[in-house]
């Protein structure tokens, strides 16, 4: 179905204001942005439509690449999404950052790519760096050394327990 299309079966679908036509129409528009992830225009549609569900960490989501978004919309978005890697997933954008379609959109997934590195990069640094002891090593290995070796007897056993059933 053409992409005009589909917006105007979900507007009429707003338009009727019953809970199952706004998620038929939910589900229309969000399947136009998973096939056009780079249009800006169904993804701010996106948003109205969680505007009439009272969803609004989603509409922030869905208008945070616009020129024009609600501030409250976009701190409800961030605070679903505390991290800048989370809200890169949650922002389903796909390609590079200069194929995005305006200078504003361009900035902020910029923006955002930028605060995940920092953010991973402060992870990666408070991870510990150091190597088990050899001492670890020898205690797992002995244990699992045990763990085979009565896996086996309990083999053994049940084979001349049935041998014993059978002769």
């Amino acid at each position: 179905m053409p992409v005009e299309l589909t917006l105007h079966k979900a507007a009429e679908e707003l338009l009727r204001g019953d809970l199952a036509s706004v998620l038929r129409a939910r589900q229309r528009v969000a399947g136009l942005v998973g096939t056009y992830p780079q249009r800006l225009d169904l993804r701010e549609r996106l948003a109205e439509v969680y505007r009439v569900l009272g969803q609004p960490a989603q509409a922030g989501r869905w208008t945070y690449l616009s020129d024009e978004r609600d501030p409250d919309e976009l701190l409800a978005f961030e605070r679903a999404y505390r991290r800048a890697d989370s809200r890169l997933v949650a922002l389903s954008w796909q390609g590079r950052v200069d194929e995005a379609p305006t200078e504003t959109a361009r900035t902020r997934l910029a923006s955002l790519y930028q605060e995940a590195r920092v953010q991973l990069q402060q992870d990666l640094d408070g991870t510990p760096n150091e190597e088990t002891s050899w001492g670890a090593c020898l205690i797992v290995m002995a244990g699992g050394t045990f763990v085979l070796v009565c896996f086996l007897l309990g083999i053994v056993t049940l084979v001349q327990f049935l041998w014993k059933l059978v002769s």
